[in-house]
């Protein structure tokens, strides 16, 4: 893999390639993180050739390692290979901020003239949410929960957490999952093949690694005994983007449950900014900008937006910067990938019950609800359409079910 590029004006030149590229990448990459994986492969392996086949699986296991954001963080790390830093921070950009832009001025627009909607109006997005994660449960499991003791694991995380459904219940699950793959370190086998080469020292990675521990340890504490509610928010923002494990999908009950529980939005409009977010291209992971714009903590509008925006992206880029120089190591450890095993099964755990509670318990009322979820979920699995004409079906369908229905 090429290192960055040299400070001045070619490495300015060479951010500003790799944000043109991403940026029309985040206008046209529809389908979620599994997708977006594919047009990355298209567009920088087989197109451009940027990178090999072989640092490219190399981006993606590493990715699969940590928390976050997967397609945004083979993004940043592709754009750190070819300009440094500052192609890292262009690669985010391009590829987030077309979406993010639409997420806030949907959020805006809820706030104006959401009073002036009809109850039911946004029924239909709160389905195409449940179907949507539905997709991502049974594809996560397929994937993941490939023997008995696995999917006794995800049974066990999802009960746990409809149980207890505290936010700290669901790090306490991610925990006990890395703990139960290192006990049974059969369950995964090491990663052949030499490590991904990137042109950082480890000085820097040691000091992004303690600046994302800090922050994630510090920011609680700073929030408890201070009366800012910005702080408060970059707080909860902060440790969801920092403590959910397989990205995407799976970010819906930290987020829920730092946003909803203290009151800040109600599950309605939660679940229909949710449910929008799935007819736009880029990481599902703008939902925050939605988040910080619409609900009634911070600052609101705009500021608000890009504040959520940063702090829960703002994870991922420290520990994609401090992990790199390592990773060639760590890969090759038997006990990281059975945690990583461990974690994976805990996660899809998570994800069903997210699926249960909220999303089926607050979207579905009825049969014809039921049956409008069912349709999509053949629609996402079967007929692989894009979900941006999903979203659009299941809207206005949802919507006029309900007022038939009366």
């Amino acid at each position: 893999m090429r290192g960055p590029a040299s400070p001045g004006g070619r490495a300015e030149a060479g951010a500003w390639a790799v944000f043109r590229v991403f940026l029309r990448l985040g206008l046209t990459s529809f389908g979620g993180p599994i997708a977006h994986l594919g047009y990355f492969r298209d567009e920088f392996v087989a197109r451009r050739g940027w990178l090999s086949e072989r640092e490219y699986a190399e981006l993606i296991a590493l990715c699969q390692f940590l928390p976050g954001p997967a397609s945004s963080q083979v993004g940043m790390a592709i754009g750190l290979s070819r300009a440094g830093i500052r192609g890292a921070l262009a690669a985010w950009c391009g590829f987030t901020l077309p979406s993010a832009v639409l997420m806030i001025l949907f959020a805006l627009g809820l706030t104006r003239w959401g009073a002036a909607l009809p109850a039911d109006a946004l029924h239909g997005l709160k389905l195409v949410a449940v179907a949507v994660v539905a997709q991502a449960v049974w594809g996560m499991a397929r994937l993941f929960c490939i023997d008995s003791t696995r999917v006794l694991l995800t049974v066990a995380a999802a009960a746990m957490v409809l149980y207890w459904p505290q936010a700290w219940v669901q790090v306490g699950v991610i925990v006990l999952g890395a703990v139960v793959g290192l006990a049974l370190r059969r369950v995964a086998a090491p990663i052949e093949g030499s490590g991904l080469a990137i042109s950082l020292s480890t000085r820097t990675g040691l000091s992004m690694l303690a600046c994302f521990l800090a922050l994630l340890l510090l920011l609680p504490l700073a929030a408890q005994y201070s009366s800012s509610s910005n702080l408060r928010v970059f707080d909860a923002f902060y440790r969801s983007g920092a403590l959910v494990f397989g990205g995407g999908h799976v970010v819906l009950p930290l987020l829920q449950a730092e946003v909803v529980s203290p009151g800040w939005m109600d599950a309605d409009r939660f679940l229909s900014g949710y449910g929008a977010a799935q007819a736009l291209p880029g990481p599902l992971f703008t939902f925050a900008a939605f988040l910080g714009a619409a609900m009634s903590a911070g600052p609101g509008g705009w500021i608000g937006g890009l504040l959520g925006l940063l702090a829960i992206f703002l994870p991922s880029f420290l520990l994609m910067l401090g992990v790199l120089p390592f990773w060639s190591r760590l890969r090759g450890q038997r006990g990281v990938q059975a945690a990583l095993a461990g974690v994976n099964a805990a996660v899809v755990g998570l994800l069903l019950a997210a699926l249960y509670d909220p999303l089926w318990t607050t979207a579905v009322r009825d049969w014809r609800d039921a049956a409008w979820v069912v349709a999509g979920l053949a629609a996402l699995m079967w007929a692989k359409l894009p979900p941006w004409l999903v979203v659009l079906v299941l809207g206005i369908g949802g919507a006029v079910s309900v007022w038939f229905a009366g």
